[in-house]
């Protein structure tokens, strides 16, 4: 059996920083989006960033998966009250679903309202979702309240992050911290 590992792996790191920042930037682009007030252009910019960047966090989710699924980590344990463990397994599950949940819920409102996206339809990819108003308003309030959970999830996260980095300092923080350096 190998030695348990003190940190996740590379590959892992990597693809959970690329989808952090990504995610960290698409949450206030879709808020901003809608905001009535903007000009149509600008508006145009952030509904194609949106939906675009949505599409390859749905492509970083899969590869993701597939990497954990085929290289799942084996960290040393920590010791952590059972609430905290409780807490933190909740929250990643959320986090999960909601990567999955979010841009499936954006393609399937964007697609079924008739909407391009751009990336796709540049690669000649066809919606795999019929045209359907009433699919699209569904899809639009998943994905809608959906962007609160995910906004009070992220924050959870950031939150636990920060108190295990900051507070405990029992090694929990730096096992995601992102790869730089000579002992990544």
């Amino acid at each position: 059996m190998p030695e348990p590992l003190q940190k996740y792996r590379v590959p892992a790191r990597v693809i959970h920083w690329i989808m952090a920042i990504l995610i960290l930037c698409i949450i206030p682009i879709g808020f901003l989006m809608v905001r009535a007030e903007l000009e149509r252009s600008t508006q145009n910019f952030l509904f194609i960033t949106h939906k675009n960047v949505g599409t390859l966090l749905l492509v970083l989710f899969f590869v993701r998966a597939i990497y954990r699924w085929r290289r799942p980590p084996q960290l040393k344990p920590v010791e952590l009250p059972k609430i905290q463990e409780f807490a933190a397994h909740a929250t990643h599950i959320g986090l999960y679903a909601l990567l999955l949940i979010m841009p499936l819920a954006g393609y399937v409102r964007v697609r079924a309202g008739g909407f391009p996206i751009e990336a796709l339809d540049a690669m000649g990819i066809p919606s795999f979702v019929p045209r359907s108003e009433a699919l699209a308003e569904f899809a639009k309030a998943v994905h809608y309240y959906g962007a609160y959970a995910f906004t009070a999830l992220i924050l959870m996260h950031i939150g636990a992050a920060a108190f295990h980095g900051l507070i405990r300092r029992d090694g929990i923080f730096t096992r995601m911290w992102p790869p730089v350096g000579k002992n990544s």
